[in-house]
């Protein structure tokens, strides 16, 4: 089979979540596209042509003109393309939580035919694909590089960003041959404006995928702790920041709760495998820590805010701003604001949570937890803006002093406002 023959390809995307769905659509727009997903409410949304996730538009979902989505194995059972683009999280120990992607190599597994080739995109740590997903797909008793190909080619999706789209970002590929290179390698550079990068093994690709992430978590913890030094020293962390990124080659990173799919999960990969091979991170896992304890260091900031005004924190009303893992975007996984009001609930301050982008079903189901559906004016003690969505900015301060008692506390936690007027900010 050749890749670029498109009246004999048919390409499968398995799981259409906000790296699979943006993919399936891409490739619908030229190729015969199948987007599978087991969740029958998720398919049901996509054939009305509605995503949740606001990755995908009505005029993108127009433009997939040879698409189909479903929740039955039968459809993707002629395909000869399977992508998996399923959910790699960490369990309650940090450690990797395979189940998601076990389970569709099993599927594809059970289908799988002479000439196929299976795409890895799911975020993994360096080995996984052949040390656990290619043994999978062999017990359809074909053979790696004799009957099928596999490959990897890790998802750079960066949810709620609409400046660096799937076509604007530099795809790495890689193959479990040359062959398999070759066609993935075609295969991507048909729907990828900025190229792709042919990375010379899937172990190298998978290990470039994980170290991306853990870069950033680790920028990301040393800002938060030059945050508190400089909070220790009554110092403005921004005005810091903003200084030192007059110097050409400082990085700019700035404080703030660490959490989402992504930043708050890679490293627990890599650490996990390291750990295997008989070393233990020092810096990844310190840097995890840092980050993990965040939402505790604001919680007792606030307690610390609360009695400097001789406001009753047991009785105070307090509100968050935010729920989702970053701004502008619906996604709740893995979001540090429930860190954060866990912690005021271990010092017994009572908070209620406000977001408008944020589903109530879904932070009921998965924290069980219930944001509240609307603010109060002239009700809170305290109000902390965690989550800056555009939102609560563009009401401006206004908006936030109308909420608020004459005496109260204000928490920025991200700096969306001027200095002068919040109590707090990283």
């Amino acid at each position: 089979m050749s890749i670029l023959d498109i009246d004999n390809t048919k390409i499968a995307v398995i799981g259409l979540g906000y790296v699979g769905l943006p993919l399936a659509v891409e490739f619908g727009t030229q190729w015969n596209t199948v987007g599978f997903d087991i969740d029958q409410s998720r398919v049901n949304e996509l054939q009305d042509g509605y995503d949740k996730t606001g990755e995908i538009d009505c005029n993108q979902f127009a433009a997939s003109k040879f698409i189909k989505y479903t929740s039955a194995e039968a459809d993707i059972k002629n395909a000869n393309v399977y992508i998996v683009t399923v959910p790699t999280p960490i369990n309650e120990s940090n450690l990797p939580e395979l189940s998601a992607i076990k389970s569709a190599s099993h599927l594809i597994s059970s289908m799988l035919h002479e000439g196929d080739i299976v795409i890895y995109e799911s975020t993994v740590y360096p080995g996984l694909t052949e040390e656990i997903c290619i043994p999978i797909l062999e017990r359809s008793n074909l053979l790696l590089n004799k009957n099928f190909y596999c490959g990897y080619s890790p998802e750079r999706i960066n949810p709620g960003d609409q400046s660096h789209r799937l076509k604007d970002i530099t795809k790495i590929v890689s193959g479990s041959n040359d062959f398999a290179l070759d066609l993935i390698d075609s295969l991507y550079t048909s729907i990828i404006e900025a190229g792709t990068y042919r990375a010379p093994s899937i172990k190298v690709a998978e290990a470039a995928k994980v170290i991306e992430n853990t870069q950033r978590d680790l920028n990301i913890a040393l800002v938060n702790e030059l945050a508190i030094i400089f909070n220790n020293l009554k110092i403005d962390t921004n005005e810091v920041l903003d200084a030192a990124d007059t110097k050409w080659n400082f990085m700019k990173y700035l404080p703030g709760l660490v959490g989402g799919h992504c930043i708050g999960v890679d490293p627990y990969y890599l650490t996990y495998k390291s750990e295997q091979a008989g070393y233990i991170p020092k810096i990844i896992l310190a840097g995890r820590k840092l980050n993990n304890d965040i939402p505790g260091y604001v919680a007792k900031k606030l307690l610390e805010h609360l009695n400097a005004k001789t406001i009753q924190h047991d009785q105070a009303n307090v509100l968050i701003l935010g729920f989702t893992f970053k701004e502008n975007c619906p996604d709740i996984r893995n979001t540090k604001v429930i860190d954060l009001y866990s912690e005021l609930q271990k010092l017994h301050i009572n908070a209620e949570i406000f977001d408008p982008h944020a589903s109530y079903t879904e932070a009921s189901q998965e924290y069980n937890i219930s944001l509240i559906q609307d603010v109060k004016s002239n009700y809170y003690d305290a109000v902390i803006l965690a989550v800056p969505h555009d939102y609560f900015v563009d009401k401006s301060y206004d908006f936030i002093l109308s909420l608020c008692k004459q005496k109260h506390v204000f928490f920025d936690l991200k700096g969306a406002f001027d200095s002068t007027i919040s109590d707090f900010r990283l």
